[in-house]
């Protein structure tokens, strides 16, 4: 029987670079002898409306052709389900993909990986009714993003490093009441980031040793620094070797809960909304393709 896929792009992904790809996957997947749908979704709410009619009208897989914040769209469809996702990376984080070892700048081998039909389950964070495969952020990185937002003068990553150089300016220490398992933590902190997986922002590996079929949360601290000090642990941050600096404090939970007055949370790199906000990790929440012979590490 031939398999139905339904593609999903975002024409306006990676500077218009995801509909490109998107014709290079779907002219893929055909050649592959898979039946494809393909969409686009001009808005988000348009995409999610187009998704949720594909997967209701019966399709054996979907794919997500742009960057994180898509993941993130379609696993709020496909999160319990038994209909696998790909992904084809053309964003600008494309975060997930490095998660699945998906190559980025091929979307050719990534419909080869969703052709040859290899898929297993990853957990997924949920805050409330709201899923996310990477990282839930808190404090000054997602006072960033709520900056970017709002710079809409700025294109692409000009946008957020203008949100950073603005937020560095009004740095602050917060006061964080942080629940585990199996304690409370009262600590006053720079950021705190619960990740499923290991990176955001474009590979920065901010839990570098979450993994997306463990069960568990990770919970990365960076505690009160100076603007000076935090320059200076940036490249630490895309290494992830800053987690044994005395700065950073490292947990692990199955449910986070996060308390701080006046701050947002962003997961996936989309507002999740003000803290407080209680994260779970489901395991097995989602079906993905994989490389063949390959597991995700993180």
């Amino acid at each position: 029987m031939t398999r139905t896929v339904t593609v999903l792009t975002n024409p306006t992904a990676g500077g218009g670079r995801a509909a490109h790809a998107g014709r290079r996957a779907v002219a893929r997947l055909r050649e592959r002898e898979l039946h494809v749908t393909s969409i686009e979704g001009r808005t988000p709410g348009d995409a999610l409306t187009l998704l949720e009619r594909a997967v209701g009208s019966g399709t054996d897989a979907v794919v997500a052709v742009g960057g994180d914040g898509l993941v993130n769209l379609v696993i709020q469809v496909l999160a319990g389900t038994d209909i696998p996702m790909g992904v084809v990376p053309a964003g600008t984080g494309n975060d997930l993909a490095r998660v699945l070892g998906v190559p980025r700048g091929d979307p050719v081998r990534a419909a080869d990986i969703i052709a040859d039909n290899r898929t297993r389950s990853i957990d997924l964070g949920r805050v409330g009714d709201r899923w996310f495969a990477t990282v839930l952020s808190s404090g000054f990185d997602s006072l960033v993003t709520e900056k970017a937002s709002q710079l809409r003068w700025f294109g692409g990553r000009l946008r957020y490093n203008a949100a950073m150089v603005l937020r560095l300016a009004q740095l602050e220490t917060l006061s964080y009441v942080v629940e585990l398992d199996d304690a409370e933590l009262r600590v006053d902190a720079t950021l705190i980031a619960v990740g499923n997986g290991r990176s955001y922002g474009g590979g920065m590996s901010i839990c570098p040793a979450a993994r997306v079929d463990d069960g568990l949360l990770d919970v990365t601290v960076v505690r009160g620094v100076s603007r000076t000090r935090l320059l200076r642990m940036s490249p630490t941050l895309y290494r992830g070797s800053h987690v044994d600096l005395p700065e950073v404090d490292t947990y692990t939970s199955a449910r986070v809960a996060l308390r701080c007055d006046g701050i947002v949370a962003y997961a996936d790199g989309e507002r999740v909304g003000e803290l407080p906000v209680v994260a779970q990790c489901v395991p097995g929440a989602l079906r993905v393709f994989v490389e063949r012979n390959s597991v995700p590490d993180a």
